[in-house]
């Protein structure tokens, strides 16, 4: 029985050995989510990088009617092929000679020649150990130091320059300690990468605001944040799966959203023909729902009635003076060409003015906003009354029965009517147009 115990003890170790020197041979094989700085991904080795979880895949592609080359990232295990990031968008391989790799502590996209085409472009830092390039389980592809995981200290990011898409734990505005503006810029078409004519931005003012661009007009304004959603966005209903955040301080003006249940996807994205959407992906899903989309009326594109009107889906016309405001221009108005607005029918007086409450508004434009999150609605009335050059009020925020204060100075433009979920505007007015 001895000679049987030695020989087992002998066979498993063998066999220990055996498994712990495949593990190290075939080491990269359970780093497939990183690259180092010996590494690099071709198109012709056809190698990917595969975040934790199975969720996100980079790599090289092309598009189906394009035989031009993107290193980009997409969702790895959905039947349909979703594109979240495109590094070379505006600078494809026009081969399939392609490499990613790191020279000098940057990521670097060279084609034919070695040319690069793309770049992280940062300045050498003091890194002292390598540097490695990993796909993390959210979808960021991230530069950073071998020995560092903080996420506070990447050295580059994909999330800070997004293209059209918006993923949960990105950020869609202002680092205002670097400087760095982070918005969607669409694609050309559903086919072509390359940088299209739409772009959502923060305007990053007292109370921010998200403008939807189409090259150098304005097509659609989001409304400020009023504690839960835009104000201009009603349809982003709070979900048991999703949390929402808009952050205004020293350090940052940034809009972001979180998943709370991983089984389910979404993103927000801006498509070729812009429109900005946020789409969702459930378990038993084989294509994307589009939860919202916008503009999705008339009343959602920027400035369409013209000052001191509103929108309102449920009349005809759409268009409507407030109260105690009459059309500036009848003949344009009545041809239903509202763009010159309303004005008051009685002005002002400074002394004997009121106010007439306007429910489930999307507040007016914030260009001449003035916010005191420190005081109620009561006292923002007061504070209008005593400013002749005040013409509207509102919460700033809705929650808890609403808190904060908004006094606008000049004109009131692009509002629009809800059925529900919008805010109440009070509108100063003469008292003989209070009725």
């Amino acid at each position: 029985m001895k000679g049987v115990r030695k020989t087992y003890n002998n066979s498993y170790t063998l066999s220990f050995l055996l498994v712990f020197f495949m593990l190290i041979l075939f080491r990269p094989a359970f780093s497939i989510n990183t690259l180092s700085a010996t590494e690099s991904l071709t198109i012709s080795n056809n190698r990917t990088l595969v975040s934790p979880g199975n969720v996100f895949e980079l790599g090289f592609f092309r598009t189906t009617s394009n035989s031009r080359w993107y290193l980009g990232i997409w969702y790895k295990k959905l039947s349909e092929r979703t594109y979240v990031w495109v590094a070379n968008r505006d600078n494809p391989l026009s081969n399939s000679i392609g490499t990613l790799k790191i020279s000098g502590n940057n990521l670097v996209l060279q084609g034919h020649s070695n040319i690069s085409v793309w770049s992280t472009n940062r300045t050498r830092g003091n890194e002292r150990s390598p540097v490695v390039a990993e796909l993390l389980a959210n979808g960021n592809f991230a530069m950073r130091d071998s020995n560092n995981n903080d996420a506070n200290q990447f050295l580059w990011q994909s999330f800070d320059y997004p293209t059209d898409t918006l993923l949960p734990g990105m950020k869609l505005g202002y680092d205002l300690k670097t400087g760095l503006n982070r918005f969607l810029t669409s694609w050309r078409s559903s086919d072509d990468p390359s940088s299209g004519d739409y772009s959502y931005k923060l305007e990053n003012r007292r109370l921010p605001e998200f403008y939807l661009w189409s090259e150098e007009f304005r097509v659609h304004r989001s409304g400020p944040w009023n504690g839960i959603r835009f104000s201009g966005i009603p349809e982003d209903q709070k979900l048991s799966y999703m949390v929402y955040n808009f952050t205004e301080n020293s350090e940052e003006v940034a809009y972001t959203f979180l998943m709370t249940n991983n089984s389910f996807y979404s993103r927000l994205t801006l498509n070729s023909e812009g429109y900005l959407e946020r789409l969702t992906w459930a378990p038993s899903s084989v294509v994307w729902n589009v939860f919202w989309s916008s503009p999705n009326h008339q009343c959602d594109m920027y400035r369409v009635c013209g000052p001191y009107s509103y929108c309102d889906v449920n009349t005809s016309p759409v268009c409507n003076c407030i109260q105690g405001f009459r059309p500036k221009n009848r003949l344009q108005w009545d041809l239903r060409i509202p763009l010159s607005g309303c004005i008051r029918r009685t002005r002002l007086s400074c002394s004997g003015d009121g106010f007439t409450r306007i429910k489930n508004m999307k507040l007016p434009e914030t260009t001449m906003a003035i916010v005191d999150r420190s005081i109620g609605v009561k006292e923002c009335e007061k504070r209008c009354v005593s400013e002749c050059n005040c013409t509207a009020f509102a919460n700033a925020d809705i929650p808890n029965g609403g808190t904060g204060c908004v006094i606008w100075t000049g004109r009131l433009d692009d509002m629009r009517n809800y059925d529900a979920d919008g805010q109440d505007l009070y509108v100063r007015l003469a008292a003989a147009d209070l009725v």
